[in-house]
C-alpha cells in the first residue's frame, strides 16, 4: 500500500475493484465501514454482488476480465472534460500525452456497448474520483489474476496520478496483501528477479554488494516464477524443489498438472507445519514450527514491520524455519552461524537500504513502516510526498487484452475463483479448527438461479464442472451474487479443489496466473 490503513477512515472516496474486502480483509473492512459512517463515498468494482458491492453507492457489476476498459473509459472521461490535476500532471509525471491518445477510443459509450456498464455510470465515478479532495484506489487480486494483471495496476496508477490522489495521506493506490506476511517474504527477495529490497538480481553492483555480504558467487540471471517452476519440472529440466509453507496442489492453477509435475521431481523437500496435500508427495518433509513458536517479524500490507514472539517452545521435532534453512546450508557446505533471528534482521537492515533504520528496539511498540532508512527515521506512513522515487510518475498507455480463455457452445460459463470469510487459502489451517469447519464445511458452487434453471438444478444439487484442464464434483449454491454466465467457487476445499480448473495462462510479465477467468461446462449429476 502506497498509504496506512488508519487513513481510510479519513478519505473521502473509495474505489474498491476486485477486491472482496468484507470477507478477504475483514479488518481492513472495518476501516471503509468507518469511512462510509464518516460520509465517505463508494464505489465497488466487481463481477460479484458481494457484501462490500452492497455496501457501496455505485456497484459496477463488469464482466471478468474486462477491467482494463472500465479504467480506461474513466481515464477517459477525466482527460476529455479536462478533470485531472494539471498542475501534478505537469510538474510530476511524464508519457500523459501517449495516455492521452490511447485512452481516447475508450469513450463511455464505448464501454456500455462492449463490457455493459451504463456511459453516465462511468461519468459519474470518473467525476467522483476526480473532484474528490482526498479518494483512495484499493484492490486485490481481482485485478492481479489476469494475463494482463500488470497493465491492470499500471491502469489505475495512471488514475491515481491523473488526479494527484496520491502522495497525501487517505489517498493512493492501495493494493491488500493476501496472507500476514506476504508483503515481508517479498520484502526479503522471494521473487526470482530481485534481492531483498527489490535490488534487481541483473544489476551488477547489487550483486557484487550481496556477493560480499554473503562470501559467495551468485548468479547474474533472474530465476523462475512458479509457474514456470512447475513447467520445468513437467518437462524434465528441473530436478529438485524445496517448498517452504505453501501447498501448490491446491492453490497453482491447472492442479493436476502441478500434481504431474511434482511427481516427476528427482527430489522433493516439504517444509511445513502439518502434512499437506503437497507434503504428502515429498520425498523429506522437514517439520517447521508455527507463528507462536518461533521468534521474528512479520511485514503487512501497509508495509509495517511488527515483532512476532516465542509464545511456546517449538512442538516436537519441529524447529523455527531460519534455523532447519541454516542446518541444510551447512550440511551442504555453506555454513550459516546466524544465532537468532535478531541475528538476521541485522544483516536485513545492512543490506537492504529501506529496512535500514528497523532494529529490534525500535520495534517495541507498534513497529515501523518502511522506508525506514536510518536509525533516526520514523519510519514512512505514505510514499511518494513531495516527489517519486524515480523522479517522475511515468503514465503507461495500455490496451485492453481479452482473457486467455473465452466461452464458447462447449464451455459456455465463465469460472472466478476467490475466498471465503470463514476459511484460508488451502485449508492447511483453518480446516482443522472444528468452530470455522462447523460454519463452513464445505464449498459450494455459485450460480445465478437463471442458469441454475436453465440447467435443471436446486439448490444444494451435485454437479461435474469441466474445464479444458479437469473435472470436480460440486454442490451447488443458487444465488444472485454471481450475474448469469459466471459462476464462482474458492480453492480452500480438497474435496472439490478448484484449481484443477483454472487455466495456468500467464501475464507475461508479472507471470502471475490467470486464476479469475476460466471456460468451464455444468453437468447435473444424479
Amino acid at each position: 500500500m502506497t498509504n496506512s490503513i488508519s487513513e481510510i477512515k479519513d478519505t473521502d472516496f473509495i474505489f474498491a475493484i476486485g477486491t472482496n474486502t468484507t470477507e478477504t480483509h475483514p479488518i481492513i473492512s472495518l476501516e471503509v465501514k468507518k469511512a462510509i459512517k464518516n460520509g465517505t463515498k463508494l464505489v465497488v468494482a466487481d463481477p460479484r454482488k458481494t457484501e462490500m458491492a452492497e455496501l457501496a453507492d455505485i456497484h459496477i457489476s463488469h464482466p471478468s476480465g474486462s477491467d482494463l476498459i472500465l479504467l480506461n473509459a474513466l481515464a477517459n472521461v477525466i482527460i476529455t472534460e479536462e478533470l485531472y490535476d494539471k498542475e501534478f500532471v505537469e510538474e510530476r509525471t511524464e508519457n500523459f500525452q501517449e495516455l492521452k491518445e490511447t485512452v481516447q477510443k475508450y469513450t463511455p459509450e464505448y464501454a456500455e456497448e462492449t463490457i455493459g456498464i451504463s456511459a453516465d455510470t462511468i461519468r459519474e465515478v470518473a467525476r467522483g474520483y476526480a473532484n474528490a479532495d482526498k479518494a483512495m484506489i484499493l484492490y486485490t487480486m481481482g485485478i492481479t489474476q489476469h494475463i494482463c494483471g500488470t497493465d491492470n495496476v499500471l491502469a489505475i496508477a495512471n488514475l491515481a496520478m491523473l488526479c494527484g490522489h496520491i502522495g497525501k495521506p487517505s489517498t493512493g493506490v492501495n493494493p491488500l496483501r493476501g496472507q500476514n506476511n506476504v508483503q515481508g517474504a517479498c520484502d526479503m527477495g522471494g521473487l526470482p528477479n530481485v534481492y531483498p529490497g527489490y535490488q534487481k538480481v541483473v544489476d551488477e553492483k547489487v550483486r557484487e554488494k550481496f556477493e560480499k555480504a554473503w562470501g559467495v558467487s551468485l548468479n547474474p540471471n533472474n530465476g523462475l516464477s512458479v509457474g514456470e517452476m512447475m513447467d520445468n519440472a513437467y518437462e524434465g529440466k528441473v530436478k529438485g524443489i524445496y517448498i517452504m509453507g505453501e501447498n501448490p496442489v491446491l492453490s497453482d492453477p491447472d492442479a493436476n498438472h502441478v500434481e504431474e509435475a511434482l511427481k516427476k521431481l528427482d527430489f522433493l523437500v516439504v517444509q511445513d507445519i502439518f502434512l499437506t496435500e503437497t507434503a504428502m508427495l515429498a520425498d523429506v518433509v522437514l517439520p517447521a514450527a508455527s507463528f507462536a513458536e518461533k521468534d521474528g517479524t512479520f511485514t503487512n500490507t501497509e508495509r509495517r514491520v511488527q515483532r512476532i514472539r516465542k509464545a511456546i517452545n517449538p512442538v516436537g521435532q519441529s524447529k523455527e524455519d531460519w534455523e532447519i534453512i541454516c542446518m541444510v546450508a551447512t550440511a551442504m557446505g555453506y555454513p550459516m552461524n546466524y544465532d537468532s533471528a535478531e541475528d538476521i534482521m541485522k544483516e536485513i537492515a545492512e543490506v537492504t537500504p529501506s529496512y535500514g533504520g528497523i532494529t529490534y528496539r525500535r520495534l517495541e511498540g507498534d513497529g515501523l513502516q518502511w522506508p525506514c532508512p536510518t536509525e533516526d527515521h520514523p519510519g514512512t506512513p505514505y510514499l511518494h510526498k513531495g516527489r517519486f522515487a524515480k523522479g517522475k510518475g511515468s503514465f503507461h498507455a495500455v490496451e485492453f487484452v481479452p482473457p486467455n480463455e473465452e466461452t464458447d457452445s462447449e464451455y459456455p460459463f465463465v469460472l472466478t475463483t476467490g475466498r471465503r470469510l470463514w476459511h484460508y487459502h488451502t485449508g492447511t489451517m483453518s480446516r482443522r479448527a472444528d468452530g470455522l469447519e462447523w460454519k463452513y464445511p464445505q464449498e459450494k458452487l455459485e450460480i445465478n438461479p437463471e442458469d441454475a434453471a436453465k440447467l435443471g438444478l436446486r439448490e444444494g444439487d451435485k454437479v461435474k464442472v469441466a474445464s479444458r484442464r479437469g473435472e470436480i464434483e460440486i454442490a451447488v449454491h443458487c444465488t444472485d451474487r454471481v450475474p448469469p454466465g459466471t459462476v464462482f467457487g474458492s480453492f480452500h476445499f480438497r474435496e472439490s479443489a478448484i484449481n484443477k480448473l483454472t487455466n495456468p495462462a500467464r501475464d507475461p510479465k508479472a507471470k502471475i496466473p490467470e486464476y479469475k477467468v476460466c471456460a468451464v461446462k455444468i453437468q447435473k449429476l444424479a
